[in-house]
């Protein structure tokens, strides 16, 4: 089980720097009465809003959803998870500490706008702000504000941009200068930061590289140490998870060139990992390679019986029971998912 728990750290891991790197980074805007977006459709990608009076601001809209009808069930998208946790943290006067948990709180809730309208999902926020005691409630409930608001303001800011690509590095900074100058001016400098201090150094070295890899005037070696002087500068967590993405691609390799000699391999993990992590690791091949041997030995037997012409009900039942012997508890779950798949 440890070694199954590390596994996916180590996979979420991969998966998040994989993510982070590769300009996902959506650039949230916010439609104050939603109406077009489907379930399939991010909040943070909406756009087109209108500041006009006569829809008015979303943050005029703080303190007036107590009216709101707000349902015990969570909108579909939500249902079976939890509000992010770690938001309400306050100094030793009860002022509260913005910190990236209090946006994802927002963002949280947000990302159901289209199943419910916005006031709704607003009243939701405030629901789990009420926790709060003065003056961080208070506080809580103004950034709460700012932020609608400068989403509101950044979908009329990305409108003014258009759909086409960007190509030129210097309007790429042009407009990643402007973005990151709306933050502040709708967010007080310690909530910017907090909110979007990652995300900003994730932009400022994408931004780099593309820099650096159109420099023709330097040579590989030169391109590959300011490349490396680029990425010290992100923030510990971003610049450990590109670290561990390198030692994994380069175990999979490993893997590969060493696949005919295990002993090779088991040096080279424990060269890499150490001996606990990589005892670890063996284990869980070991469990991946039993597997993916008593899958396929499953699929063949079951490709047989797809060619044995049986109705639909008993070719159902006696796949049932295949499954069933080759395969038990989470495996036969599994087993059952994938087969789905097919």
């Amino acid at each position: 089980m440890k070694a199954l728990s590390w596994l996916a750290t180590a996979l979420l891991l991969i998966i998040a720097a994989t993510v982070i790197f590769a300009l996902a980074y959506p650039r949230p805007g916010i439609d104050p009465e939603p109406t077009l977006p489907g379930s399939n459709q991010r909040a943070d990608h909406l756009s087109g809003a209108s500041g006009s009076d006569n829809v008015g601001r979303p943050s005029q809209w703080i303190g007036q959803t107590n009216t709101a009808v707000v349902p015990e069930a969570l909108p579909a998208s939500l249902s079976g998870t939890s509000a992010p946790s770690g938001w309400a943290r306050v100094d030793r006067n009860g002022n509260l500490i913005p910190t990236p948990s209090l946006r994802q709180l927002f963002e949280y809730y947000l990302s159901a706008l289209g199943e419910e309208p916005l006031r709704q999902l607003v009243a939701r926020i405030e629901q789990e702000l009420g926790r709060l005691v003065e003056p961080a409630h208070s506080e809580a409930l103004n950034i709460l504000g700012n932020y609608l608001d400068y989403k509101l303001a950044l979908g009329d800011l990305e409108a003014s941009y258009g759909q086409g690509p960007v190509n030129n590095l210097s309007e790429t900074e042009r407009r990643m200068q402007e973005i990151q100058a709306l933050r502040r001016a709708w967010l007080d400098a310690d909530t910017a930061e907090a909110f979007f201090a990652r995300e900003e150094a994730v932009d400022r070295f994408q931004l780099e590289q593309r820099r650096i890899a159109g420099d023709d005037t330097l040579t590989e070696e030169q391109r590959a140490q300011a490349l490396v002087a680029a990425e010290q500068a992100l923030p510990g967590p971003l610049l450990r998870a590109r670290e561990d993405t390198r030692r994994f691609a380069e175990y999979e390799l490993a893997r590969q060139n060493l696949a005919d000699n295990p002993e090779a391999l088991r040096a080279w993990r424990e060269e890499a990992f150490g001996v606990k992590i990589s005892q670890q690791l063996a284990e869980v091949e070991a469990r991946q390679q039993a597997w993916d041997q008593r899958w396929q030995a499953y699929r063949q037997e079951r490709q047989a019986l797809e060619r044995a012409g049986l109705a639909e009900p008993e070719r159902e039942a006696a796949i049932k029971d295949l499954r069933g012997r080759y395969f038990s508890g989470p495996d036969r779950v599994r087993a059952r998912a994938l087969d789905s798949l097919q």
